[in-house]
């Protein structure tokens, strides 16, 4: 039985790490992009620290780094995307009529190359890196730890994805099943190769280039 204190600092824990990008709190303050990194991925450092742990702890290490991540990554983006795109959600829209995800956060980068390669640069570094880090690495690591067992990986996996889904809520209903499925697959990549991070991150910026790159073109 996990102690209340346990469960306590992680419910804290995983609340933090998620209302804090979606408060826009750090960014009204800072007045940057993607300012809320910085505190988010701070509070994450010293709370591993609070139980020796460190990034490695989560499957993010540069030691860890493999050229098989980019090209096993990179193909299943490609294969997650189509397939999501061109085969998932026109079925789905078939039997549950949902509204297009609200892309409004991008119209600045249709046909706006220099403001497509800024994005497409924190694609990889804030989609890519960071939010794996986040998720599927730290919380959902907090949520194993939490519940312990045989069945802590699953359930753990699970709940992680449909927090990871919630948090991108911003883009509507379509948009949080699309993260919540893409989710799905950037974790089990992760878990598949020894929980080496790099994989789900490859997947991750690579999904999210294609996407990136669709609006830039005005294709959505």
């Amino acid at each position: 039985m996990k102690s209340l204190k346990q469960i306590a600092l992680t419910i804290f824990a995983v609340a933090f790490v998620f209302i804090i990008p979606q408060s826009g709190i750090v960014n009204k303050l800072v007045q940057l992009p993607f300012a809320y990194c910085i505190p988010v991925l701070l509070f994450i450092w010293l709370f591993l620290k609070l139980y020796k742990e460190n990034f490695a702890s989560l499957g993010f290490s540069f030691k860890r780094f493999e050229i098989r991540a980019v090209v096993i990554g990179t193909l299943t983006a490609i294969l997650l995307f189509t397939f999501l795109n061109y085969v998932f959600f026109p079925l789905l829209n078939h039997i549950v009529a949902l509204p297009h995800p609200n892309l409004k956060d991008f119209d600045n980068i249709r046909h706006n190359t220099a403001n497509y390669i800024f994005v497409l640069l924190m694609g990889w570094i804030v989609g890519g890196i960071y939010e794996e880090i986040v998720f599927h690495g730290f919380i959902f690591t907090r949520l194993e730890k939490l519940f312990g067992g045989k069945n802590a990986v699953v359930i753990s996996f699970w709940i992680t994805n449909i927090i990871f889904g919630l948090y991108h809520i911003q883009l509507g209903a379509e948009g949080i099943i699309n993260a919540f499925l893409a989710g799905l697959v950037y974790h089990a990549l992760m878990l598949r190769y020894k929980r080496n991070i790099w994989y789900a991150v490859i997947c991750h910026a690579v999904f999210d280039t294609i996407a990136l790159t669709f609006i830039y073109l005005g294709i959505w």
